[in-house]
């Protein structure tokens, strides 16, 4: 099994909006086909993301829906953006965003990569729970619907009036 898959898109906004954009995991259903949404449990100081905040994530297939739970490890705006999720008290992938300036201020290259962190034990539950044999190839394509919908979303959101 492929142990990390990662893919880009250039996006015609700023790195900081996109960031931005990225770290409301509430509302990161907007864009992937397989995540929902997330609850943010975060009693820190201020709402601002930060390592060490946390989240549940909600996933939803064709099979049910699922939580992980997730730890901010990385936030540096309009830079990278880094969690570890878990379910079961196990680990089960890091998810990371890198946003990249293009030249001369045309926008931004985000790169989004999943980097697999599953035991055998996750791996045979969380088959039977979403239905997916393939996870590298999977979660492959839905990082590329993921990442044409924010496109699609920020650029217009972010057009001239």
């Amino acid at each position: 099994m492929e142990a990390e898959v990662s893919e880009s898109i250039e996006i015609a906004v700023p790195p900081g909006a996109v960031y931005e954009a990225v770290t409301n995991v509430a509302d990161m259903g907007r864009w992937s086909p397989e995540c929902t949404g997330a609850d943010v449990k975060d009693d820190g100081p201020s709402p601002e993301v930060r390592p060490g905040m946390k989240f549940t994530g909600h996933n939803r297939s064709d099979r049910r829906p699922w939580s992980t739970q997730c730890t901010v490890t990385r936030a540096e705006p309009g830079e990278r953006f880094t969690f570890l999720t878990r379910a079961a008290g196990q680990r089960v992938a890091i998810w990371s965003y890198e946003f990249e300036p293009l030249d001369h201020g045309r926008g931004t290259k985000v790169t989004e990569t999943w980097t697999d962190q599953r035991g055998w034990f996750i791996r045979f539950i969380g088959t039977k729970v979403s239905g997916v044999q393939d996870r590298a190839t999977h979660n492959r394509q839905s990082m590329k619907t993921t990442l044409q919908r924010l496109k699609e979303a920020l650029e217009k959101e972010h057009q001239p009036t």
